[in-house]
C-alpha cells in the first residue's frame, strides 16, 4: 500500500509500505477514505519528537470503511464506515474505565521508553513514535486499528468525511480546551494559537456559553477564520498580548486561558521567546513555553489556564508565582478522545457544530510532501489538510 512515512527532519515522502494485517482478536483493518495532518504531526516533521524511525508511517487523524476484524471483535463489522480517535485503548483498565482513554495502561508496548521521559506512560498514539506505541499512522491506503472494539465510532449514513473525521482528534482536542475552562454563561475567553485545534476551542468557548474570546496568532489567515466565528482578534507581532487582554477586560484578565500553541511556540516581539529559541537549539532546553507564559499572566485571579498544545520535556520559567499567588488552575493533558466522541457526534448530527470549516486544502498522498511542508510554513493560506487516498 502506500503511505506517508517519516525519513529524519523535514523529510516526509509517499512510499510502498507492508499492508496491515491482523495481529490480535481484537484489531480491526479500515480502507482510509480520508486522513488529515495535524499540527502535532509538525512537531515530527521539525524533528522535535523523538524515537522517531526512518519509515515510520505517519499519522493519528484517520477514518474509512471496515474491511476486516479480528476474532474477538464484536463492535464492528465489514463494511462499517467509522471515525478512528487518535489514542490507543483497552478499555479494561484503571483509568478506561473511569473514561479517561489517554491515560490507558495497556496500549503502549513501550511505555519502558516513555517512562524514561516522563516517569509513567500514556496511551499508545497512532503514527507518534515508538515513544508511544510505534503504531503505523493513518496517512495510508490501510490502518490497523487495535482495541477496535473499544475506539472507533460509526459514522452515519450520508455525512461527509469533512464532517465526521475531525472527531478522530481536533475537535475533541478543542471542546476539551474549552470544557476544562468551566465556562459560565458570559465569561471571556482567551486562545493562543488560531490553528486547527485553536479554531476549534475557539467556537466550543461561544458553544459552551463564552459572550467574548480572544484569537491571538499572526496568521492572517486563521485570524479571519476565528473572525468569522465571532472571536476579537490580536496579532502578536502588533501589540502586547498581555496588555491588551487587560485592558480589554477593565484589569482583571481573561477568566480563562488556552493554550493550544505548546512548545514551538514563535519567537517574536518577547526577550523570553528568543531565549527559548536559543536554548532549544543549543541543547539547553526541549520547549519553548512563550504562550503559555502569557495565558497565565493573562488570566484572571482564580482563572483556569487550560493547555492542550504539546508539550514534550522540561519548560524554563514558568511564571509559577503568579499561578499561585493568584490562585490559577492549570488543566492539561492528551484527549481521552473516546469519551467526547459520542456527544460531539450529536452536536454535528443536529447542527450545532460543523467542523468542515477548517478545511482549507486537499490531496492525495501523492502531495503529502509538498502539503506537510506547505502547512508548517503556512503557504497560500494553508489551515487545514485533508488527504484522500
Amino acid at each position: 500500500m502506500r503511505a506517508l512515512t517519516f525519513h529524519g527532519k523535514g523529510r516526509v515522502q509517499c512510499d510502498t509500505v507492508p499492508d496491515p494485517r491482523i495481529e490480535d482478536g481484537r484489531d480491526a483493518i479500515i480502507r482510509v477514505t480520508s486522513c488529515a495532518i495535524c499540527g502535532s504531526d509538525l512537531h515530527i516533521y521539525d524533528g522535535a519528537i523523538p524515537h522517531m524511525h526512518h519509515g515510520d508511517v505517519l499519522g493519528h487523524e484517520a477514518m474509512g470503511e471496515v474491511v476486516e476484524v479480528g476474532r474477538d471483535t464484536t463492535a464492528l463489522k465489514p463494511g462499517d464506515r467509522v471515525v478512528v480517535p487518535f489514542t490507543i485503548s483497552c478499555g479494561d483498565c484503571f483509568f478506561c474505565r473511569r473514561g479517561l482513554f489517554s491515560g490507558c495502561e495497556n496500549s503502549n508496548p513501550d511505555r519502558e521508553t516513555a517512562r524514561k521521559y516522563w516517569h509513567n506512560s500514556p496511551a499508545g498514539m497512532f503514527g507518534y513514535s515508538h515513544m508511544l506505541g510505534g503504531y503505523a499512522g493513518g496517512q495510508a491506503e490501510y490502518l490497523r486499528v487495535p482495541f477496535a472494539d473499544v475506539g472507533p465510532i460509526r459514522v452515519p449514513a450520508g455525512m461527509p468525511d469533512d464532517q465526521a473525521l475531525f472527531l478522530s482528534d481536533i475537535f475533541p482536542t478543542g471542546y476539551m480546551a474549552a470544557e476544562h475552562c468551566d465556562i459560565r454563561q458570559g465569561d471571556t475567553i482567551a486562545v493562543w494559537g488560531c490553528g486547527p485545534v485553536g479554531q476549534m476551542a475557539i467556537r466550543s468557548a461561544f458553544l459552551l456559553g463564552a459572550e467574548r474570546v480572544f484569537a491571538i496568532d499572526r496568521v492572517p489567515e486563521r485570524l479571519t477564520m476565528a473572525a468569522e466565528a465571532g472571536a476579537e482578534c490580536l496579532n502578536f507581532r502588533s501589540c502586547d498580548v498581555v496588555e491588551e487582554i487587560l485592558d480589554r477586560t477593565q484589569g482583571r484578565g481573561a477568566d480563562a486561558c488556552i493554550d493550544a500553541v505548546g512548545s514551538e511556540a514563535d519567537t517574536w516581539g518577547t526577550t523570553d521567546a528568543v531565549i527559548d529559541r536559543i536554548k532549544v537549539a543549543t541543547y539547553l532546553g526541549t520547549d519553548r513555553p512563550a504562550a503559555l507564559r502569557q495565558a497565565i499572566h493573562a488570566c484572571r485571579n482564580w482563572g483556569t489556564v487550560s493547555v492542550v498544545g504539546v508539550y514534550g520535556g522540561y519548560i524554563d520559567k514558568l511564571p509559577f508565582g503568579s499561578a499561585m499567588n493568584r490562585g490559577i488552575t492549570i488543566r492539561t493533558g492528551q484527549t481521552p478522545v473516546q469519551r467526547y466522541m459520542p456527544l460531539l457526534l450529536d452536536h454535528i448530527v443536529e447542527g450545532r457544530f460543523d467542523p468542515s470549516f477548517v478545511v482549507t486544502h486537499r490531496g492525495s498522498l501523492a502531495d503529502g510532501p509538498d502539503l506537510y511542508q506547505a502547512f508548517r510554513d503556512k503557504m497560500d493560506g494553508c489551515v487545514k489538510v485533508v488527504l484522500q487516498p
